[in-house]
């Protein structure tokens, strides 16, 4: 019997205050859709329906929905075209588990599964420009996506993933909201969103891992599932005695009992039964029981006390493993589990299939039952957190949104598994340690109550040259809308690799965790102690990394002329890095027909401090709008102010990365600008304070820093001396206003430098 989901009580004309519609600033309007005085959508179809003034700090936010003529579990509604002058931003899902951007004007060209819809209309000058922001959403136990379709309209899909779960009322389906500044219109709409469903918090609201802030290793690229004690223990070691300490270990897949029922005649292994394997039990396999280690447990004792690790992550699947659990296992037979096979939306199968659902689609899931997953995952966790084990990085989310048959759909079964996993790390790790990975479907991000630290996208593949670059655009555009919900992780990559400069400057930048995948013994340390200190600590930047919003409509992997630019705020100064992600990949890599022969491209381009969204925040009152911008590569420093910017070149994945920090007068006659430690890719990232203090006879600028390298700053006097924690210091101050000295091996993450700038007056 069909289960017909309940239309909402508001009227979808009526507003909050109980105001007339029109008088929101996004209004439905003889077919017409508007917002901030523009035409965004034209020709909208009669069933297209309009909820606005759904906030009152927010006039121009509104849901869209439509009615249909009868009840279904999946709809496909066209909301009609995008005018003339608009172009669009989408964050899209490329396959099941990830998204990926496109950029581009026509309503036809928005991708299928497009999850976030950013546009913009320009006016006679910037002040004009106008931003809109579409985000699908989840309204009850459906789920909306965007796309387009050859007859030029933008369309909406409204499905529940069961066919018993039918409606033919999408009320609260596509969230609206307009601005002029793009990164705010996305805080805002996120915090209104999550206000209204209930369903998911903004990541301010959320418990931040304190490992993110320690340097990480992951097995994963060292050892794939070949993961064992020994190689464990080389790569820590090898790590450690280099000068680059690994604070945090994720234990990648590889330490799990599973098994394949899946064999031809002979007994090989069919190639494409490997997803389809399956978790026997819930403790580690024979590897980890042995002469190396007798148990889980022991390893994890040893290198703790032996490697000075303080956080150890295990892997394991959603599911429990990649083909769920075996439902003959006498383990799993306490969890009532179930052989299923996976559907997928039509969306899933648009853009791109994925060798692991074909996989599982013919070979089926074993799935525990819903209402006892909650004892499945406090289960596992709780052995796993008594033999010291810190958190969990869980894998392969976005599977759940094909099994909704038969289980009130993918949104709802969804959310049960979501909450049951947070619900059991709250009580069985301390510090929200959960990294969710492969879980870009909205029934997942829409869900995430507690979570604070996402994947941000495919992997980082270091045997794949022509997809090193797609990967930082990648991770940076989708940091747009995870930023907002999460801790983005950029993923891990390989000090030792050609690319490996490229990949560290932009995790340096990337406001998330800083991890490797190096085998053992192979690691190249300029690379990482430009990003670890001696302690095992890193320069964390305070924002999810994002486009500087100059890059937010161009294509910075295939339009052959735009350099990527990405952004970030420390607690004193900002850090822009520019990266050249152009001719070395191509964003249709994945279809194999199209080959692509990587290329060098020079291209030239523009660096300025008003690049940088929300300055406002680490500048004074009295700021002048003048900064000083130091270029990590080059070593060059400049004046500029805020409205003015540089010129740069860059070939094929290379980068610069660029610290901004503003320029403050003090005693009236010094001007003064810390950078932090030159020596770092985030430097600002270093600073924790400044003060300054003026009498009589001298002015002083005390600064409070961390980490050992070289300190610099902008100084436009040359100061009488310098002191560190009370101790004179040699120093050097050159033409351009550099001035800079060694800080030595004291600091840890936990203390600081007390530095004294003193100048005398003339």
């Amino acid at each position: 019997m069909s289960v017909v989901a309940a239309a909402a009580s508001t009227h979808p004309s009526a507003t909050a205050d109980g105001s007339p519609p029109q008088m929101a600033t996004t209004r439905l309007e003889r077919g017409s859709l508007l917002v901030g005085g523009r035409e965004l959508i034209s020709q909208c179809p009669p069933e297209v329906t309009l909820r606005a003034g759904v906030a009152l700090a927010a006039p121009g936010a509104a849901f869209l929905g439509a009615r249909a003529a009868a009840p279904s579990s999946r709809h496909v509604f066209s909301l009609g075209t995008i005018p003339k002058g608009w172009r669009w931003l989408s964050l899209f899902k490329l396959k099941i588990w990830w998204m990926a951007p496109k950029t581009g004007a026509e309503a036809a060209g928005v991708p299928a599964e497009t999850q976030m819809l950013l546009l913009e209309k320009t006016g006679n000058g910037a002040e004009d420009t106008v931003y809109a922001l579409m985000l699908p959403a989840l309204d009850g136990d459906f789920r909306a996506s965007l796309q387009g379709c050859p007859e030029n309209e933008l369309q909406f899909c409204f499905e529940s993933g069961d066919p018993d779960v039918q409606t033919k009322d999408a009320v609260d389906a596509v969230f609206v909201n307009s601005g002029d500044n793009p990164f705010k219109l996305m805080k805002e709409s996120i915090k209104i969103l999550s206000k209204i469903k209930g369903t998911f918090s903004h990541i301010e609201s959320k418990e931040t891992p304190a490992n993110l802030d320690w340097f990480g290793w992951c097995t994963w690229d060292a050892f794939y599932k070949a993961v064992n004690p020994v190689g464990i223990e080389e790569g820590l070691q090898s790590l450690r005695e280099g000068g680059a300490p690994p604070r945090f270990l994720i234990i990648d897949d590889g330490w799990q009992e599973i098994v394949n029922e899946f064999k031809e005649v002979n007994g090989a292994l069919l190639e494409e039964t490997v997803f389809a394997e399956r978790l026997v039990d819930l403790k580690e396999n024979d590897k980890f029981r042995g002469e190396a280690c007798k148990n889980l447990g022991d390893l994890v004792k040893k290198i703790k006390e032996t490697h000075g690790v303080k956080y150890v992550y295990a892997w394991h699947a959603l599911l429990g493993y990649w083909g769920g659990v075996c439902t003959s296992s006498d383990v799993m037979e306490n969890y009532n589990p179930k052989l299923v096979y996976p559907v997928q939306s039509p969306g899933d199968v648009a853009n791109l299939r994925d060798v692991a659902m074909d996989s599982l689609e013919k070979y089926g899931v074993g799935i525990i039952d819903p209402e006892k997953i909650y004892e499945f995952y406090n289960d596992q966790h709780s052995y796993l957190s008594s033999v010291g084990v810190d958190g969990v990085k869980v894998d392969v989310q976005s599977v759940m949104e094909t099994l909704g048959h038969g289980f009130g759909g993918r949104v709802a079964l969804t959310r049960k598994y979501q909450h049951a996993l947070e619900e059991s790390i709250a009580r069985n790790f301390k510090g929200n340690n959960l990294i969710c990975c492969m879980s870009h479907s909205s029934d997942h991000i829409y869900s995430a109550l507690k979570s604070a630290v996402a994947r941000a996208s495919e992997d980082f593949m270091p045997r794949e040259p022509t997809l090193q670059t797609l990967h930082i655009a990648n991770v940076a555009f989708n940091s747009l809308l995870l930023g907002e919900i999460f801790i983005p992780d950029w993923d891990m990559f390989q000090s030792k690799h050609e690319t490996a400069e490229f990949h560290g400057a932009a995790r340096a930048l990337s406001g998330g965790g800083v991890y490797v995948s190096d085998k053992p013994g192979v690691h190249d340390f300029t690379v990482l102690k430009k990003l670890v200190l001696p302690d095992g600590s890193i320069l964390r930047a305070r924002y999810a990394g994002r486009p500087t919003r100059d890059c937010l409509f161009n294509d910075p992997v295939m339009d052959g002329k735009s350099l990527l630019k990405i952004w970030n705020l420390n607690n004193l100064s900002a850090v822009v890095g520019v990266f050249n992600c152009q001719g070395a990949g191509n964003w249709t890599w994945l279809v194999e027909e199209i080959s692509h022969v990587p290329t060098a491209v020079n291209i030239t381009g523009h660096l300025s401090p008003s690049d940088v969204e929300s300055l406002e925040e680490i500048t004074g009152d009295e700021w002048n709008g003048e900064t000083a911008v130091y270029a990590f590569n080059s070593c060059s420093l400049s004046r500029l102010q805020k409205h003015q910017s540089l010129e740069l070149s860059l070939v094929t994945m290379t980068c610069e990365i660029y610290t901004i920090s503003p320029i403050q007068v003090y005693g009236g006659a010094v001007r003064f600008a810390p950078l932090g430690l030159l020596n770092m890719f985030n430097s600002g990232g270093a600073l924790d304070s400044i003060t300054g203090t003026v009498d009589s006879s001298a002015t002083t600028v005390q600064i409070k820093c961390r980490g050992p390298g070289r300190f610099g700053a902008y100084s436009s006097a040359r100061p009488a001396l310098c002191r560190v924690d009370a101790h004179e210091v040699e120093f050097s101050h050159s033409d351009d206003g550099l001035l800079a000295f060694d800080l030595s091996d004291g600091s840890s993450h936990s203390s600081l430098w007390n530095i004294e700038i003193l100048y005398t007056a003339s």
